[in-house]
């Protein structure tokens, strides 16, 4: 009778007295088999999770034919014009096989999108050429609020999560955060002439420092040829005060991310003009407060984006 092996034999792959293991394939093999670089299949497993599933750390990448499978339906898509990001979940889903249940972790974004979890991955790996990549590639693909809402949010959820967990990660989430501010000032069009004569001021509640959402709904405004004013975080109440005096806006966005400042009697100081201005509360920090009656709501940044096109530019949704 076959007994279960153990010791050097078990770790290259035999299980059984007797059985052959299925051959695999070095890096190089692999490449040279598919005219890429090694370094594209290593971008590939850490951005698309296109590894070799077998793999253990700190041990050399070996390929199985399945693997290499995998690859080969991702070159084919790529060279069918797909993206990507397109590719490998095209090439994961053709080769799917039932998921064990593994403890969470930040580059295991639960209910993420591929992309979301490259992001994670490469995040964790502080990769920060390839956290800028994928942040590009999601712009590109669904726009700014979505890469926000299905790809940056969950990771920067799960980077929260392990941070209370264990206290680790914060650099992590310094560098996405950094990564994910850079990418949004680049997806923001320079407007020489919005369609809105006058502008939309977009700042924090005092003291509110997450500022990071206010520069997604500035870009996704300015894609829609909405003119904004950024004054981002922690605005005093008088200095957003006086910015009312100087600029008129049409509208006053104040995002509040922490529900300790998400003061209401903030707009009470805002100052009249000659024309009316809306006022938003946007963000979760408001959401346990009574607001004025001038005062709306806005609690996702999609709604936003369409509620304040259609206040300023009488666009409606």
């Amino acid at each position: 009778m076959n007994s279960v092996a153990t010791g050097p034999d078990s770790m290259l792959g035999i299980t059984l007295q007797g059985e052959v293991p299925e051959p695999s394939l070095p890096v190089a093999a692999v490449a040279r088999r598919l005219g890429v670089a090694p370094a594209t299949l290593r971008t590939w497993d850490r951005r698309y999770g296109l590894g070799p599933r077998g793999h253990t750390t700190g041990r050399h990448r070996r390929y199985s034919p399945d693997d290499v499978a995998r690859l080969e339906l991702m070159q084919r898509a790529l060279l069918r014009g797909a993206s990507p990001a397109e590719a490998a979940e095209y090439a994961l889903k053709a080769h799917a096989e039932p998921e064990i249940p593994k403890p969470k972790a930040v580059e295991e974004v639960p209910d993420g999108s591929t992309l979301a979890k490259g992001l994670g991955r490469a995040a964790l790996a502080m990769d920060t050429p390839s956290v800028q990549q994928l942040l590009i590639e999601a712009i590109e693909a669904d726009g700014v609020v979505a890469c926000w809402d299905r790809v940056v949010r969950p990771v920067l959820t799960a980077v929260a999560g392990r941070w209370a967990h264990s206290g680790a990660c914060v650099e992590v989430e310094h560098l996405l955060n950094e990564c994910v501010l850079a990418a949004m000032i680049a997806a923001t069009p320079l407007l020489t002439r919005a369609r809105n004569p006058r502008p939309v001021l977009l700042s924090c509640a005092p003291e509110e420092r997450h500022s990071l959402p206010l520069y997604v709904l500035r870009a996704a405004l300015a894609r829609r040829e909405v003119g904004t004013q950024m004054l981002g975080a922690a605005l005093p109440a008088d200095a957003l005060a006086a910015a009312v005096r100087r600029t008129a806006p049409a509208a006053i966005v104040l995002w509040a991310q922490l529900p300790r400042y998400g003061d209401p009697a903030v707009f009470q100081r805002v100052p009249r003009t000659r024309q009316k201005t809306r006022m938003f509360g946007c963000g979760p920090g408001w959401a346990a407060v009574q607001l004025p009656d001038q005062v709306q709501r806005l609690d996702a940044l999609a709604e936003a984006v369409d509620q304040i096109e259609a206040v300023v530019v009488g666009v409606r949704k």
